[in-house]
């Protein structure tokens, strides 16, 4: 019976059967050292003379080789073992080895460092490397810490459509698809669906792929990323959404603790400290912030440059040692037409923004539940409602005060990890340049 590497503590002296990927090989004189993995870790093994078979089977073995191994667990003694290896207390001397898989010749060697364009030429192989492995465990504990909260908090996952019609969110931005003889678009959001929802369930989050058809070629833009959405009733205001996403932070951040310490460690990051109660002010209040301090007016920008984003949150890790900083009340003009406004001056709306380590990673706000506001709205915004009349239903039918907010899984584990590039956090990457390999022909009217 297979033996996973996490598990041979317990076994000292025993004979266990692992399976795995030879990470590396090292001979020195007659003894060869293996380093297997497998998904639970690794561990350093030992071929000896003295078992003929196996030593001779040892001699053949190259990196990323699918094998089993049968052996014995031995401590290593005090002087050998490294503290910073999870299973470095203990070696595996080897009786027997099967080659389940021969590895043809790899690209390169895992430990290299490769440019961008090189690391997602060769992903399937790229992402086996220590660095890679750590950037998406730590991805797996963010999903599983969303539903683990959400799901103690009352709400309930749904799944929303990918294919949507003429309703499509800022259609200019939406891919366009072939469907049967019409034209429907890959969804930007689930943010009807959701809403539609909250009519069914009161408290409800889905996560799941998102499309923007943006011309953009930056480090932190994708056209398919994964969207983390969640939509609630009954609130006062949006300072409950706000409340409600600083306490999900708070649970993350002690799942990350729990789970991922190492992979931090190794990555160069450190988990950020998520205050009792973000810091907030409002878009003007910030904006005559960064000009009385920069000189730089921007007070009548209708939002924040990337610049202003990453002024600010360098401001809020002085000032209040936070990582975090919610920007709130952005002019009624800037949002979708779905956004509550502000009862003593609509010009601005009860909407929000996260910002974390330079970059905003939320947007969230009420909205307008009250049917007659919401076709108002709409009609200022240029916006036919008959094209919307299947999320209208939701309304004609009585819906309560709602709202909610989207964060996006990739920008998150970019910000958590310093990472340089938003593709690094993502497994398979979709941009203007890129669908696996990079497209053969792109535009040139690109955002930089």
């Amino acid at each position: 019976m297979r033996t996973l590497i996490g598990d041979i503590s317990g076994k000292v002296g025993e004979t266990v059967e692992l399976e795995g990927w030879v990470d590396s090989r090292r001979d020195h004189g007659k003894l060869i050292f293996i380093d297997l993995r497998d998904r639970s870790g690794k561990v350093q093994m030992v071929a000896l003379p003295n078992h003929e078979e196996a030593h001779a089977s040892a001699t053949a073995l190259r990196p990323e080789w699918v094998v089993r191994v049968s052996g014995t667990v031995n401590a290593r003694p005090e002087k050998m073992v490294n503290k910073d290896e999870p299973n470095g207390a203990f070696e595996i001397e080897i009786s027997d080895i099967a080659v389940l898989a021969m590895a043809k010749e790899l690209p390169f060697d895992l430990a290299s460092d490769v440019n961008i364009d090189t690391y997602l030429d060769y992903l399937p192989f790229t992402l086996r490397s220590e660095k890679s492995r750590a950037i998406f465990k730590v991805q797996s504990v963010i999903t599983r810490s969303v539903r683990e909260f959400f799901n103690k908090e009352g709400f309930t996952e749904i799944q929303a459509p990918k294919l949507i019609g003429d309703d499509a969110e800022g259609g200019a931005n939406s891919f366009n698809v072939e469907y049967f003889g019409h034209t429907a678009h890959l969804a930007q959001s689930p943010q009807l669906y959701k809403q539609i929802m909250v009519g069914v369930f009161e408290r409800v989050f889905a996560v799941g792929n998102v499309y923007r058809a943006e011309k953009h070629s930056t480090t932190r833009h994708l056209n398919e990323y994964t969207s983390m959405d969640i939509e609630m009733g009954f609130i006062k205001d949006y300072g409950d959404i706000m409340a409600t996403e600083n306490a999900f932070l708070k649970h993350l951040e002690m799942s990350l603790r729990e789970s991922c310490s190492e992979e931090f460690k190794l990555l160069g990051s450190e988990i950020p400290a998520v205050p009792e109660k973000i810091p907030m002010m409002t878009l003007r209040e910030a904006q005559i912030l960064i000009t009385g301090e920069t000189g730089v007016d921007c007070t009548k920008e209708p939002d924040l440059e990337p610049e202003h984003e990453r002024w600010l949150c360098d401001y809020a890790k002085r000032t209040f040692d936070s990582d975090f900083i919610f920007i709130t009340d952005f002019p009624t003009a800037k949002r979708p037409f779905y956004t509550f406004r502000d009862e003593k001056d609509p010009v601005y709306t009860k909407g929000f923004d996260l910002l974390f380590r330079g970059v905003e990673i939320t947007t969230g706000a009420q909205r307008i539940h009250n049917y007659d506001d919401l076709i108002a709205s709409m009609k200022e915004k240029g916006l036919d409602p008959e094209k919307f009349a299947f999320y209208l239903q939701a309304f004609r039918s009585g819906m309560p005060p709602h709202g909610g907010f989207g964060l996006g899984l990739e920008r998150l584990t970019q910000k958590m990890l310093g990472l340089g590039n938003v593709k690094e956090a993502t497994l398979f990457p979709r941009d203007i340049n890129r669908i696996d390999r990079l497209l053969s022909s792109t535009d040139d009217n690109i955002k930089n």
